[in-house]
């Protein structure tokens, strides 16, 4: 089983192929229901061959793209459930995730995978970070409401001991170097050597415990480039203030997770977590729909209802901010060549749902996406979206 995440998301929105399998149950977890579980697969996987028959798909290539999925259908993997699964099976993936939220049964057989359903888990329902810190220990977390999954992070310092001691063989190094030149390599080029050291005010462990810091940020600059989503940090209250030293990271919370990481289970974390960042995404969103209300009434074009243009602005990168119905699809396809919908009441064959069309496209070209409950929509519309332009 794959972990999910943003990253793992847009490497499912960016496989394209025919056939594309896209699975969603509901899962019971407990009690008589539990027998329930395998006779629903199995009715899904009728439903997927039935599709794949109508697509015209070689009847054998079918058969065995099923097949992985059917290969799961063990005792084992029903004992082990969450409240919800998502399979995708193409040519060149297959994936499945056992997920803490409930699905509406669903099955899409397309040229791309039906990823809308999880949008809501990951992207409504807030994407953030969490960096535990200690002198000790370092992990990095990548969370939502409903999860916590350390990730692991190239060059990430795992002590301060392990710090002081590159630190230290870094500056031999440089020290040889510096002597061979006369003296040519400049002191504030070192590795290791960072702004804020040698303040009057601290002592000398204060200046490694920075130092040490300035390394974690280091690491965590590389991982975070160009992302948005809130990072929290959680160690013991005197870390803070010098963490925030050295932090290069733009969406730092200002309010971190007091106390000894190393005591802490990830599952108290993302609760901890949660309850700091869950204000901000609730503020967020509303703060977003109040700008596309202001924009639409404006009638500049910069904001829309219209499901059309909002699909062919998603497709050519237009759309900054999206919002989306959870629960509800509106089948069809879209011709990038004249930009026209055609959309149908009922999936014909090789139909896609527009709306998660619009969505993954936004999503994959650096825009926003909010999968909302469909009574929350502006107007009852059936998406909105700003544009960049």
């Amino acid at each position: 089983m794959s972990l999910l995440s943003i990253d793992e998301l847009k490497t499912l929105a960016e496989n394209s192929q025919t056939p594309s399998i896209s699975l969603y149950m509901p899962m019971q977890k407990a009690g008589p229901e539990i027998r329930q579980n395998p006779i629903r697969f199995k009715n899904l996987i009728r439903e997927a061959e039935e599709r794949l028959d109508a697509m015209k798909i070689d009847h054998t290539q079918g058969q065995n793209l099923l097949q992985l999925a059917m290969e799961l259908d063990t005792s084992e993997f029903w004992e082990h459930q969450d409240r919800g699964l998502a399979i995708f099976i193409s040519p060149q993936v297959f994936r499945y995730y056992q997920l803490p939220m409930e699905f509406p049964e669903l099955v899409v057989v397309s040229d791309r995978f039906h990823l809308k359903p999880l949008l809501h888990l990951l992207n409504n329902d807030g994407s953030f970070y969490v960096l535990a810190l200690s002198q000790k220990d370092v992990r990095f977390f990548e969370g939502t409401r409903y999860s916590l999954n350390q990730i692991e992070v190239e060059n990430m310092p795992k002590s301060l001991d392990e710090t002081l001691l590159e630190d230290e063989i870094q500056k031999g190094v440089q020290q040889r170097i510096g002597t061979s030149k006369r003296g040519a390599a400049n002191a504030s080029s070192h590795p290791g050597t960072f702004h804020g050291q040698g303040s009057p005010d601290r002592d000398k462990h204060q200046e490694d415990i920075l130092q040490f810091c300035y390394a974690v940020d280091t690491a965590l600059h590389e991982k975070l480039r160009e992302q948005k989503a809130p990072l929290v940090l959680a160690g013991v209250e005197y870390l803070f203030p010098i963490y925030q030293e050295a932090n290069t990271y733009n969406h730092l919370v200002e309010e971190p997770i007091t106390g000894n990481p190393q005591f802490t289970k990830p599952e108290e974390l993302k609760d901890q977590a949660w309850q700091i960042v869950e204000p901000l995404f609730d503020e967020n969103q509303k703060q977003i729909m109040e700008l596309y209300q202001q924009i639409a009434g404006e009638g500049t074009g910069k904001a829309s209802n219209n499901l059309q243009e909002i699909i062919a602005a998603a497709y050519y990168q237009r759309v900054d901010n999206l919002f989306v119905p959870v629960g509800q699809q509106i089948w069809g396809k879209f011709d990038p060549e004249t930009m026209a919908v055609d959309s149908h009441p009922e999936p014909e064959p090789e139909d896609y749902d527009l709306l998660d069309f619009a969505a993954i496209h936004t999503l994959l070209n650096g825009g926003q996406v909010f999968a909302v409950e469909p009574e929350k929509m502006p107007n009852d519309a059936p998406a909105a979206a700003i544009f960049r332009f």
